[in-house]
């Protein structure tokens, strides 16, 4: 074979994994709507005023016969949902690497997830449960396929591209968010406007993101490849069998897991301040929800710049210092929202700057650095179980926000509680020695990582 003809086929080859790429940022750009404008801005502070128009005289309410304060019943829910999460994604893991027909199983999980939230249209009045199912079943789903999505990683990029691509994934996901949430903002702010009521307007923009989801997963679903594998006809009937195997092949790479479970831990805390700021802001802080939209899309500009900017960093610094250096700033900006005024929207923006800035890096930079640990042909059951650290495990953080609450009645006891998962993380992920645990994984090591 020539030289020329070499060139021609490794420019044919970058020139289509580029494309992919392109297509898979745009799941990305897809999902990340839901997790801005559903459960970061909307659903926490709506479906909790719905709660309270259900409670009794004590403010609670009794789903399945068991008393809860309507104040904590969307923490609940979204923990409630992450242990569903973890009963299905091992399967879709598992048929993933067992099929290499990863497409069709990410079109299931999106599409499931994109109707359940375009039916949350129809939460109003008193219909608290069927908010609650419905959160419970998107969350669910967006767990599910952000396993197949994340699992692509390594196939579309070689070691010295993942974080740049990883972080890109990421600015296009906030971008995607800051456009929408800009549409909320304009609905909400002028819904009489557009001849509707204030509940109205919030429920067209949970439909909203549910439609724009199903409708921009299309771009990744025809531009992804799947990749048979040898083993491909196995069946998901195993999904439990092949997480134990998953869990057995770690530990024989310990570092690997050593790194999962600090990430577990961090990523539980991040998590929960996404999913619980708005109820904090509302709640506690007494903000109105144009406050929140413009808060959280103060998050979504300077999540872009941050996720570009600490990719940068990384390259100088590593991925793994990066991520240490975020973790200080996670704690050093929880301990100060417990401090908030109430009635200041300009401290709350100032948070939600801190915010932004190391949100998207962290999580980006996380996802790159767990692929340089995955030993090759395993792209989906490892990253099966590192969802389940990002999104299956992070039941712990919604749970003891919503109990602190339940205890107390305070939401600033709550949010200031989540400080110990940065901490936590912090210690544990300083002690993996990241280069050996590359090694150790039979992958090759970047010069900085």
């Amino acid at each position: 074979m020539g030289t020329d003809t070499v060139r021609e086929q490794t420019a044919d080859e970058a020139a289509e994994r580029r494309r992919e790429q392109r297509g898979w940022y745009v799941y990305d750009w897809a999902c990340s709507v839901y997790s801005t404008s559903v459960l970061t801005v909307f659903l926490g502070p709506y479906l909790t005023s719905v709660a309270k128009a259900a409670a009794d005289a004590d403010g609670f309410v009794h789903p399945l016969g068991i008393p809860l304060r309507a104040g904590s019943f969307f923490a609940y829910c979204v923990s409630a949902s992450v242990i569903l999460s973890i009963f299905v994604m091992p399967l879709a893991g598992a048929a993933a690497d067992r099929t290499g027909r990863k497409k069709p199983l990410l079109a299931v999980a999106a599409y499931v997830g994109a109707a359940a939230t375009a039916g949350m249209f129809f939460l109003n009045g008193d219909r608290y449960l069927l908010g609650g199912l419905l959160l419970i079943v998107a969350n669910a789903s967006l767990a599910v396929s952000m396993v197949l999505y994340n699992s692509y990683l390594p196939q579309i990029a070689p070691p010295e591209e993942r974080d740049a691509v990883s972080s890109r994934g990421w600015a296009f996901g906030y971008a995607s968010g800051s456009l929408v949430l800009v549409a909320n903002l304009v609905l909400y702010t002028a819904h009489d406007t557009f001849g509707v009521s204030e509940a109205t307007a919030v429920r067209i923009c949970l439909a909203s993101a549910g439609i724009w989801w199903g409708a921009f997963t299309l771009v990744p679903l025809k531009r992804l490849r799947d990749r048979r594998t040898t083993s491909s006809s196995g069946t998901s009937s195993h999904g439990w069998r092949q997480l134990a195997a998953t869990v057995r092949d770690m530990r024989r790479q310990p570092l690997t897991l050593a790194f999962l479970l600090a990430y577990l831990v961090y990523n539980d805390g991040i998590q929960t301040v996404i999913s619980q700021a708005s109820v904090y802001g509302s709640e506690e802080l007494g903000l109105d929800q144009s406050t929140l939209i413009v808060a959280v899309l103060l998050v979504q500009l300077l999540a872009v710049a941050g996720a570009l900017g600490m990719g940068r960093l990384a390259r100088t610094y590593g991925a793994k210092r990066t991520i240490l250096g975020s973790l200080i700033a996670w704690t050093v900006t929880l301990g100060a929202g417990y401090f908030l005024p109430a009635g200041a929207p300009v401290w709350f923006f100032v948070l939600a700057a801190g915010i932004g800035v190391v949100l998207g890096g962290s999580q980006a930079l996380s996802r790159s650095l767990f692929s340089h640990l995955v030993p090759p042909g395993k792209e989906a059951e490892y990253f099966s179980a590192y969802e389940m650290s990002d999104r299956g495990m992070s039941w712990l953080g919604p749970l003891l926000f919503g109990l602190t609450y339940q205890l107390t009645g305070s939401y600033r006891d709550a949010i200031i509680s989540l400080v110990a998962f940065f901490v936590l993380g912090f210690v544990l992920l300083a002690r993996v020695p990241v280069r050996q645990a590359v090694r150790d994984a039979g992958n090759p090591v970047p010069d900085r990582i």
